[in-house]
């Protein structure tokens, strides 16, 4: 399955302008890169992969539409997926790519 071209749309809408952005089809999506680093993935399952800072993970959870990221079976650290109904209005997808951008940004670039 593919990912959600028109939720791909919104985002890119979003990011658009953002320096050293690039995009990258991963995952069985299309990641959103700053720098190298993955910022937010857009994934076949119309969800949001969100790359956050892994100390505010566990109390970014606690929201609405909002669980930890599980890859193979474990959970990944510094990361959480965003059910579509906690995006819904531009407004809200905003706030967590605006999220994933920001924290990426703190990062090396590789």
């Amino acid at each position: 399955m593919a990912y959600d071209e028109d939720l791909a749309d919104r985002v890119r809408k979003l990011v658009g302008r953002e320096p050293g952005l690039a995009e990258k089809r991963m995952f069985g999506g299309l990641a959103m890169m700053v720098n190298g680093n993955m910022a937010v993935v857009i994934r076949a399952a119309g969800d949001l992969m969100v790359r956050v800072d892994p100390a505010e993970s566990e109390q970014l959870r606690t929201a609405p539409g909002v669980q930890a990221t599980v890859m193979r079976g474990r959970p990944m650290r510094g990361w959480i997926t965003v059910d579509p109904s906690a995006f819904a209005k531009d407004v809200d997808l905003g706030r967590w790519v605006s999220r994933g951008v920001r924290y990426t940004r703190s990062l090396p670039s590789k």
